[in-house]
């Protein structure tokens, strides 16, 4: 082995060292992408699984997916490098022992509050924006018009209006979309068709305390468990989406003077 090899595949076991330790199904995804490898990690048939099993062979899956990502091209060695040391970072970063009290619905922290550690998501470390709307809805054509109605009354009111397609090319991971959510002050969620991923992410508002206003083409869309929450109905035409511009303009001006 040459020398060159020798430094190269001291440096893949440092960073082996460091995924099998603190890598999750977030970091998988997200240097999938970096390294132009997704279809590496997606179609790996045991990567994933024995990540989320804490299998005895998660130890060698992941060293071997981080070695063709490597011979895939020169330039993924370092890209990899550099996000692990990022990664460092943000672990190192203290810890406030002060839990903080980000709800946007309760004005005041409640007497009785629960503590989680998610592993699925990574607490962002950025403030809640008090003028961020986050829309979630899926990501197809036909909701092209609903998006711009949503994006006219945002506009006229001042409000930074947000959905993860914005920010995040061609991304998919849900950690960026929890991110969103996370810094929103308040979430649109369309139920129309009842897209499965739409109803992941109202849970996750819902659990971070955020105000979620629900809309919908058809109110038997909407989870009977979260019919009391009353959501505009709306009819994907001009004049539907006219009427749905006035009633969210309401409910907005409301929830953003607050």
């Amino acid at each position: 082995m040459t020398r060159q090899n020798k430094q190269r595949t001291a440096r893949l076991f440092a960073l082996h060292e460091f995924v099998r330790e603190h890598f999750t199904k977030s970091d998988w995804f997200k240097i999938a992408y970096l390294t132009d490898c997704v279809e590496l990690v997606e179609d790996h048939p045991r990567l994933l699984r024995s990540l989320d099993f804490r299998d005895d062979d998660y130890d060698g899956n992941s060293l071997q997916v981080l070695s063709k990502m490597i011979n895939e091209s020169n330039s993924n060695l370092y890209e990899l490098e550099r996000y692990v040391e990022l990664r460092k970072a943000a672990i190192k970063r203290p810890v406030s022992l002060v839990p903080e009290f980000i709800s946007t619905v309760q004005p005041r922290q409640p007497e009785r509050v629960l503590t989680f550690a998610p592993e699925v998501f990574r607490i962002p470390d950025k403030p809640v924006e008090a003028n961020v709307l986050s829309v979630m809805m899926p990501f197809e054509s036909k909701f092209s018009g609903t998006y711009a109605a949503i994006r006219n009354v945002c506009s006229r009111l001042g409000i930074d209006c947000k959905r993860a397609d914005d920010i995040w090319d061609n991304s998919i991971l849900i950690q960026d979309v929890f991110e969103l959510i996370f810094t929103s002050k308040a979430v649109i969620t369309d139920f129309t068709d009842r897209n499965p991923n739409v109803f992941y992410e109202t849970g996750v508002a819902h659990t971070l305390g955020k105000l979620v206003i629900p809309i919908t083409q058809s109110v038997s869309d909407i989870p009977f468990d979260l019919r009391h929450h009353r959501a505009l109905t709306y009819l994907p035409n001009s004049e539907g989406l006219a009427k749905l511009e006035t009633g969210l303009e309401k409910k907005l001006t409301k929830v953003f003077e607050a």
